[in-house]
């Protein structure tokens, strides 16, 4: 585990509380993920504010949403291997919660506070921003386009016409080579896409973008 996150602990129990779910009774992993949250947030957004000189506020903005929000940082805790590691009670166990978007997020953000907890802002911030440096890297340098399903909400509501809804529909292999099949859905007008990747976000964002283009063209 350690390994994973490039970090040994001095410790060690701050990693078990870390990731120890709140269905498994106390201590859990709550107040840890409540910092965690504000931790993730301050290294995302020096990130991109030493990377982005020119960008305003809005730019900024943006791209830290799309880079901490659930499913991405469920996406980062799977490439960590979290999901097995987390302590869960009976029922969550049996309905897969290890599995699940926000427990892996709230998660890996538990992991960020004991980073910090155990040795520190500066150390947990050269573990923690190598995890952001892909998903940086495939921003559009500077610019942070609106996504495609920003895009897709705000041609919707332009028309006074109801958000888009996405829904899994089908999600299958190991959980390090999980695909995720995703459909999203208008219901005035009805129309529906597809689109399947390896996070859940990226299929959204795809389907949203397929369901864009179909729209426009009508």
């Amino acid at each position: 585990m350690a390994d994973r996150i490039a970090h040994r602990f001095g410790t060690p129990e701050l990693l078990r509380t870390a990731l120890r779910h709140r269905s498994a009774g106390t201590p859990n992993n709550e107040r840890l993920e409540f910092l965690g949250d504000a931790l993730v947030n301050l290294v995302v957004a020096e990130a991109l504010h030493e990377r982005w000189p020119k960008a305003d506020e809005g730019t900024l903005t943006r791209a830290r949403a799309s880079l901490v929000r659930e499913s991405a940082l469920a996406e980062l805790a799977r490439q960590l291997e979290l999901g097995p590691r987390i302590e869960l009670g009976p029922g969550e166990m049996k309905s897969g919660g290890h599995r699940r978007d926000s427990i892996l997020a709230d998660a890996l953000e538990a992991v960020v506070a004991a980073i910090h907890l155990d040795a520190g802002f500066e150390t947990c911030r050269s573990v923690v921003m190598p995890w952001f440096e892909p998903m940086i890297a495939e921003l559009p340098t500077g610019k942070a386009d609106k996504d495609p399903k920003t895009r897709l909400q705000e041609w919707l509501q332009g028309r006074q016409l109801p958000r888009p809804t996405y829904r899994l529909v089908e999600s299958r292999g190991d959980d390090h080579a999980r695909i995720f099949l995703v459909s999203c859905e208008t219901t005035d007008p009805i129309h529906a896409e597809l689109a399947e990747a390896a996070s859940l976000r990226v299929a959204e964002q795809l389907a949203a973008e397929r369901l864009l283009a179909k729209l426009e063209k009508k």
